[in-house]
């Protein structure tokens, strides 16, 4: 009888949480930030898996700019399993670097790929999703859980199921037809009625010899240089050879690389409370709201406001009279804007970065 395949679970900790600014920094990103719970994203990521995984299956990639924080925050993962990126290549190389060093190390090995800045209320049926799709990945499939909808949203991408596969694990798997980037607020209301959608939750499934070929076959470029540093994964020159190599990777998705122009990509449904915590209204729905519909952080007097998020890292912010307004307030910088062009925030940090105020990044 062959044996299990291991199981590994790489964190990807590199994203710059722009639609969070002004409480995500460069400097400090909105994973390494307690906005969820008392405890930071990442190591809410990280205590999701270890029920399940060993500290030794369970890796990190991050920028070197973070590596100290994700190293401070993540004291019990071994440190050969936290890799560090030169820059930030988007999720692509990373997923390609990680797979091949897990390959090296079990080329029957299969990989979660997680992203460290999501919120999951249901971190058992989670669990259960994921063994779902790692029995699904087993059988050579690229596996993504797709989160049943609970409404329009034009914040999230979409996955169109096709007719059922079958089952893993108590499961049902399906064939993907097709991914669509974010919709407008119509096309997402009638993907949602149709119930053939899910959310793109960007959580992955695949043995690592899988998506390496597929890497292979749809990045070429990518795949030879993932090549040339595989001899020099898990030994001293690692680092050095990464970052001789990293600079001529290119950035691409791992959706738009990879998922969208595969022949063989499933989806497991999963109904689990998750939440990408992508702007400001998706933080503001994690906390219970008061009779107003105003969800209130930090010390505030507010007075005759309505589905209003208010945070203050500090100083009083008082508000009257808003209607369905974001305002976040840190030392430096102070936010206002509706709640329904919180996904427009990372404007202002492009508006920031051509203006030269650096400081304020």
């Amino acid at each position: 009888m062959n044996a299990k395949p291991a199981v590994y679970a790489v964190i990807l900790a590199g994203g710059g949480g722009t639609r969070l600014w002004p409480l995500s920094r460069v400097g400090r990103p909105k994973h390494l930030l307690c906005l969820c719970s008392g405890d930071t994203m990442l190591r809410e990521t990280y205590a999701r898996v270890r029920p399940w995984l060993p500290a030794d299956q369970v890796m990190a990639i991050t920028v070197a700019d973070h590596v100290q924080a994700v190293l401070d925050q993540l004291p019990d993962m071994p440190r050969h399993n936290i890799v560090v990126e030169p820059q930030g290549r988007s999720t692509g190389p990373c997923v390609g670097l990680m797979a091949t060093l897990i390959h090296k190390r079990d080329p029957e090995a299969i990989m979660i790929s997680l992203h460290a800045d999501h919120a999951i209320e249901d971190e058992g049926g989670f669990r259960n999703a994921l063994r779902a799709a790692v029995r699904a990945a087993g059988d050579n499939h690229l596996v993504t859980l797709g989160i049943v909808p609970t409404g329009p949203d034009t914040g999230y991408g979409y996955i169109r199921r096709s007719d059922p596969l079958g089952q893993a694990a108590g499961h049902d798997v399906y064939r993907v037809e097709r991914f669509t980037e974010k919709p407008d607020l119509e096309t997402a209301r009638s993907f949602v009625q149709s119930g053939r959608y899910f959310w793109n939750s960007g959580i992955f499934i695949w043995k690592v010899s899988v998506i390496l070929a597929e890497i292979r076959r749809l990045l070429p470029g990518l795949y030879a240089q993932l090549l040339e540093i595989e001899p020099a994964l898990d030994t001293p020159q690692q680092a050095a050879v990464i970052d001789r190599i990293w600079s001529a990777v290119r950035s691409v998705p791992v959706d738009i690389g990879i998922m969208e122009r595969a022949n063989d990509v499933v989806v497991i449904p999963a109904d689990i409370g998750w939440n990408d915590v992508g702007c400001w209204t998706s933080v503001a729905s994690l906390s219970a709201a008061d009779g107003d519909g105003n969800v209130l952080q930090g010390e505030h007097a507010v007075v005759d406001c309505q589905d209003t998020f208010v945070h203050s890292s500090g100083r009083l912010v008082a508000a009257l009279g808003l209607r369905g307004m974001v305002v976040i307030e840190t030392e430096d910088a102070v936010l206002v804007c509706p709640k329904e062009r919180a996904q427009e925030v990372k404007k202002i940090v492009q508006k920031l970065k051509r203006e030269g105020k650096e400081k304020y990044l």
